[in-house]
């Protein structure tokens, strides 16, 4: 079975910096792009950022300058380094990969179960 496992959410206060972690485990063929959304109380899931196979990169305007998508295609994990973090930020961080799971089957998306962050003092 598939899986996506994310770590690394928790509070912090303005200013402060998090790193999250996703990780894809089960029998995969291979993984295209990764990324991360958000998803605040009230409002719509939104892309945060995403990262291509060969490391090209995608950020939403709000966490440009502030938020550091990389992945390890070794382990295919990806992280989410989350530097002058501001209350707005806080949301719960959902993992997303395009993943092939066997060469005869399509791509699909799949996502992790998610992680929450607090930008709180």
């Amino acid at each position: 079975q598939v899986q996506l496992v994310e770590s690394g959410g928790g509070l912090v206060q303005p200013g402060g910096s998090l790193r999250l972690s996703c990780a894809a485990s089960g029998s995969i063929f291979s993984i295209n792009a990764m990324g991360w959304y958000r998803q605040a109380p009230g409002k719509q899931r939104e892309l945060v950022a995403t990262v291509t196979r060969g490391g090209n990169t995608n950020y939403a305007d709000s966490v440009k300058g502030r938020f550091t998508i990389s992945r390890d295609n070794a382990k295919n994990t990806v992280y989410l380094q989350m530097n002058s973090l501001k209350p707005e930020d806080t949301a719960v961080y959902y993992c997303n990969a395009d993943m092939q799971v066997k060469a005869w089957l399509a791509r699909k998306d799949y996502w992790g179960q998610g992680t929450q962050v607090t930008v709180s003092s």
